[in-house]
């Protein structure tokens, strides 16, 4: 049995967001609809919301100089060095009910969300 031990006042490695297979065929369905044909996803917080921070869904084109990029079977993923640490450990899914459609995160750093659930404070 493996032990793992931290060293106090060290964080751990960041990990990236993870996105349910759902998720990324709904996003790989959009992207084949779009002329030209997007290289990947950018998935990032931005400020804003009655929380403090929201979720942003974009179709890129390449990575920038501080992206991390993740691929989910074949889909890139792009995500910034500042928005991994608010995305770190989340999953992404896509999610169909009587209400509507749409995607979902579930994320581990976020400490409360607005009354509307799309905006966040971690």
């Amino acid at each position: 049995m493996a032990t793992t031990t931290t060293t106090p006042g060290t964080q751990p490695k960041t990990t990236g967001p993870a996105l349910t297979p759902s998720a990324v065929a709904k996003v790989k369905e959009i992207m084949a609809q779009q002329n030209p044909i997007p290289a990947g996803l950018r998935l990032s917080v931005v400020g804003g919301g009655c929380s403090g921070f929201q979720y942003s869904m974009a179709f890129e084109n390449g990575a920038g100089m501080m992206d991390k990029v993740f691929d989910f079977d074949g889909l890139k993923v792009y995500v910034d060095a500042t928005s991994l640490m608010y995305l770190g450990g989340a999953n992404v899914d896509y999610v169909e009910t009587l209400e509507g459609a749409g995607f979902k995160f579930e994320n581990p750093n976020v400490k409360s969300t607005c009354g509307c659930g799309s905006s966040f404070n971690v």
